[in-house]
C-alpha cells in the first residue's frame, strides 16, 4: 500500500484521461491514494472537484506556483485562505521558489525573485492560520540560493512543517530540513535514473520517518517508463528502488512512507 504524495491531476495533460481508469491502474500497483497539488488559480476548482468526487483516492492541496508569482493578487490569496477554511485541504502547495526559469517579460530577475519570496511568506502565513503544513518547490540554475532562501523563510513559521518535494539536494541540505525545520523530503522517479546518484545516496541514508515518495505526475516518470507521461501508480517504482537501495523489504518502505504521508497531510487511516 502506497500513497503518491505529489501529483497534478488537474494538469491539461490529463484532459482526455478517465480518472476512474487512472485510479484503477494505481490500485493494481498497490497505490491507493494520491495528493494532487494546485499550481495556479485556474486549477483550484478542478482539484477540489476531484477530491470531492473521489475522496478515497484524491486529497487536494492548493497554492500558486512560484513561476506564477507575477500573476498572484491579494484577491487570490484571500480566496486561498477562504477555500482552505471551507474545504479539508491536505496542505498548502505547491508553493516555493524557482530561480531556474527566467523572469517573465516586464520583470527583472531580482524583482521576480523578490515577488516569489513574498508569495512564499504569504503561503506560509495562510498555512499557519489554517493549521496546515506546506509543500515546497525549490529550483536553481546553479548553486542553492532558492533552497537557502526557502529555509530562511520557513524558519519564521515553526508551526508549519515543510516537505521539500522532488528533493534532489545532498545530505547536508536534507539534515537542515530535518533538524532545522522539523520537515520532510519527498523523492520522485529521479531516484531510478542512472544520473540520480545524489538522490539515491540521500534515499539510502535518510531516516525513514522523514521520507515520502511521489511521482510529480504527469512529469518525471520513473524507469522503466522514463520519458512517458507519468501516473500516480508509478510511485510503486520509486518505492521499489528505495527498498533496493536500503536493502529492506518493500513492505517496510510502503509502511513507513504511508505512515509519514498520513501524518504530514493529516489523511484518514483508511486511505
Amino acid at each position: 500500500m502506497l500513497i503518491d504524495t505529489h501529483c497534478h491531476l488537474a494538469s491539461h495533460h490529463y484532459a482526455q484521461t478517465s480518472m476512474q481508469e487512472l485510479a484503477e491502474r494505481s490500485r493494481e500497483l498497490g497505490v491507493t491514494h494520491c495528493v494532487s497539488l494546485g499550481t495556479h488559480r485556474p486549477d483550484w476548482e478542478t482539484q477540489l472537484e476531484l477530491a470531492a468526487a473521489m475522496p478515497d483516492y484524491v486529497s487536494a492541496c492548493l497554492a500558486i506556483h512560484p513561476t506564477e508569482a507575477h500573476l498572484a493578487t491579494p484577491e487570490n490569496m484571500e480566496l486561498l485562505q477562504a477555500l482552505g477554511g471551507k474545504h479539508a485541504l491536505a496542505a498548502i502547495g505547491e508553493a516555493g521558489l524557482d530561480y531556474f526559469h527566467p523572469a517573465p517579460e516586464g520583470c527583472d530577475e531580482a524583482g521576480y525573485h523578490a515577488l516569489q519570496r513574498d508569495l512564499l511568506e504569504r503561503h506560509f502565513a495562510i498555512a499557519e492560520t489554517l493549521g496546515l503544513n506546506i509543500s515546497i518547490h525549490t529550483r536553481d540554475r546553479k548553486g542553492s540560493a532558492s533552497f537557502d532562501d526557502a529555509v530562511a523563510i520557513a524558519r519564521n513559521f515553526p508551526r508549519v512543517k515543510p516537505v521539500f518535494h522532488c528533493f534532489i539536494g545532498d545530505r547536508a541540505q536534507a539534515e537542515t530540513i530535518f533538524s532545522g525545520l522539523d520537515g520532510m523530503i519527498s523523492v520522485t522517479g529521479i531516484v531510478t535514473f542512472k544520473n540520480g546518484r545524489q538522490v539515491q545516496d540521500v534515499a539510502a541514508w535518510c531516516p525513514l520517518d522523514r521520507l515520502m515518495v511521489e511521482t510529480d505526475a504527469p512529469y518525471l516518470s520513473p524507469e522503466p517508463y522514463r520519458g512517458s507521461q507519468n501516473e500516480p501508480g508509478r510511485v510503486r517504482y520509486v518505492a521499489d528502488k528505495i527498498a533496493a537501495l536500503r536493502g529492506l523489504p518493500v513492505p517496510e518502505i510502503e509502511a513507513a512512507t504511508t505512515a509519514n504521508a498520513r501524518r504530514f497531510f493529516r489523511l484518514p487511516d483508511h486511505v
